[in-house]
């Protein structure tokens, strides 16, 4: 048997719902994201879960609740799987940035692996923090099932950095909707991806809502 991670984004905020940048803001789910995590929750709660991994963001604490309450499993919480920080950028639209921080917002699109948000983050620092998260889960727990509960941009980095794709190209190569789980086996010959962004567990009306 194997080590496999779950990675599950946080469910609905407010921000993810307008599309405006959120990072080190810490908004609450609203009420149909409690619903998405509770949605998680049951369809699996079967699963014989090791360890729960979150963000200590409010977001996610609430998403991974559900099923470290049903499943009996401690919530670990950890600074490194902490969303990317937006610096100026933070709660304003993709439209405010590019007129207020063009030139920043311009570089950033091109490469936010190496570009920071005017006064935040580069992609490669993300990386850094959450793969000492990665390297203490496969020191752990070298077999069974680990739930990691982050942020879109965080998910996607890690994504990135396990299966070999430039950190640079994150926003490019992989989408990630809220609520969303992607399954990664950690095999034989390195990190094996299974399921990605898949909402399939959500009930057809939180299914069918679009979300950033």
């Amino acid at each position: 048997m194997s080590l496999t991670i779950y990675f599950l984004r946080h469910g609905e905020t407010t921000a993810s719902r307008t599309g405006g940048y959120c990072g080190t803001l810490d908004p609450d789910l609203t009420p149909e994201g409690y619903q998405m995590a509770e949605d998680f929750a049951a369809a699996y709660k079967s699963l014989p879960w090791v360890a729960v991994f979150s963000s200590p963001l409010r977001r996610a604490v609430a998403t991974a609740k559900p099923l470290c309450e049903t499943a009996g499993i401690p919530m670990q919480l950890k600074e490194g799987l902490k969303e990317i920080a937006y610096g100026r950028w933070e709660g304003k639209t993709p439209e405010d940035i590019n007129r207020d921080f063009h030139d920043d917002y311009v570089r950033w699109l091109t490469d936010p692996g190496w570009n920071a948000p005017t006064g935040g983050q580069k992609g490669i620092d993300i990386a850094r923090r959450s793969s000492l998260v990665l390297e203490e889960i496969e020191k752990r727990y070298t077999t069974g099932n680990v739930l990691v509960v982050s942020h879109k941009a965080t998910i996607r980095i890690m994504l990135c950095s396990l299966l070999g794709i430039d950190v640079g190209r994150f926003r490019d190569r992989i989408g990630m909707p809220v609520a969303s789980v992607s399954i990664v086996e950690i095999a034989e010959h390195g990190p094996l991806l299974h399921m990605l962004g898949a909402r399939s567990h959500l009930r057809g009306s939180l299914n069918n809502r679009a979300g950033t």
